[in-house]
């Protein structure tokens, strides 16, 4: 399965480091990865598959919540089919 997992927040040092670390303890592999800074504000996207992950994926989303959390920043994990229907035109 795949899922897409965002991150807003305002910018600061090893935002991409936690959450490539998260997937990686979670054998979460990152498939594609977009990020940018505009004005101080964080924004990433990234394109995962849950395939060798043994977590449900409502935990998980729970988790990478907490981890933001802890960081000040949104993070949210949705599967991908969910992600692409909200956002479709």
């Amino acid at each position: 399965m795949k899922a897409v997992i965002t991150v807003i927040g305002k910018d600061q040092i090893g935002i991409l480091a936690k959450i490539s670390t998260l997937c990686a303890q979670k054998q979460i592999n990152v498939e594609d990865v977009t990020q940018s800074i505009v004005q101080g504000m964080f924004a990433m996207t990234m394109v995962v598959d849950l395939s060798r992950c043994d977590e449900e994926i409502t935990a998980l989303s729970e988790r990478f919540a907490r981890e933001g959390e802890t960081m000040g920043l949104d993070v949210r994990m949705t599967r991908s089919e969910l992600y692409d229907a909200m956002h479709r035109i």
